[in-house]
């Protein structure tokens, strides 16, 4: 059985009517659907105000993959507990980190760098899967598109990427590293750009695939992949 915890502030749709017409079970929920009802994978979700963050010790070392959305509240998330994330990914622990997580604290421990960007708004995205025979790019097309996203644009102060699979392109010119792996320790890790929280991106079939792809690759060693999954049907042959 693989343990999946997605955790997401939780404030913006409490904050926006916008949002929560959007995601009315929260950005978590949307994420935490792809794997409902999927052999072989027990999920949780968990926000910002939960007691501990929704990370006591009993969950987040019971976790194979941490999927995280974050986004205006990165400063809240406790640095003990961001070090007893990196310490759980060391030890093995997947990290998923998804579109604004590349500021959150998790994330930029692990990178060890700024993790800055160029960013605006409203914008139509292309993005081109570059690395097709890596098991997050199984049954992803050549290209998809996203026609509203927030638009992320280089430079990107990462690390150099162990495998670069997904490159986005803006309408407005700019080219993005939108999906890239790194192992840290034991662990390993996925950065993925898209899913900024005023469209309804989790929900879009391709993304959900990649997700899905994404813990099972980032799941710690030995274990083995869900059977099945009716959330996530291959969408290309």
């Amino acid at each position: 059985m693989i343990n999946v915890t997605v955790w997401n502030e939780g404030r913006h749709e409490k904050a926006s009517r916008e949002i929560r017409e959007v995601y009315p079970e929260g950005i978590h929920g949307a994420i935490a659907s792809i794997f409902k009802d999927c052999e072989g994978i027990n999920v949780r979700i968990a926000t910002l105000d939960d007691p501990e963050c929704g990370l006591p010790d009993d969950v987040l070392y019971t976790t194979d993959v941490l999927i995280w959305w974050g986004h205006m509240h990165h400063h809240e998330v406790p640095d003990e507990l961001v070090e007893k994330i990196h310490g759980r990914v060391l030890a093995g622990m997947g990290f998923i980190a998804l579109h604004s997580a590349h500021a959150s604290k998790p994330f930029m421990k692990l990178m060890g760098t700024s993790c800055t960007l160029r960013w605006r708004d409203d914008d139509r995205e292309r993005l081109w899967t570059v690395a097709p025979r890596h098991p997050i790019a199984k049954g992803i097309p050549q290209y998809f598109e996203l026609p509203n996203e927030e638009m992320y644009g280089e430079y990107f102060d990462i690390p150099k990427p162990d495998d670069l699979i997904f490159v986005g392109w803006f309408k407005g010119g700019e080219v993005f590293r939108s999906g890239c792996t790194f192992t840290r320790g034991y662990g390993k890790v996925f950065y993925f750009q898209p899913g900024h929280e005023q469209y309804p991106i989790y929900y879009n079939e391709t993304v959900r695939r990649i997700l899905y792809n994404a813990v099972l690759w980032a799941r710690p060693d030995g274990q083995y992949p869900p059977l099945s999954c009716p959330n996530t049907e291959p969408l290309e042959k």
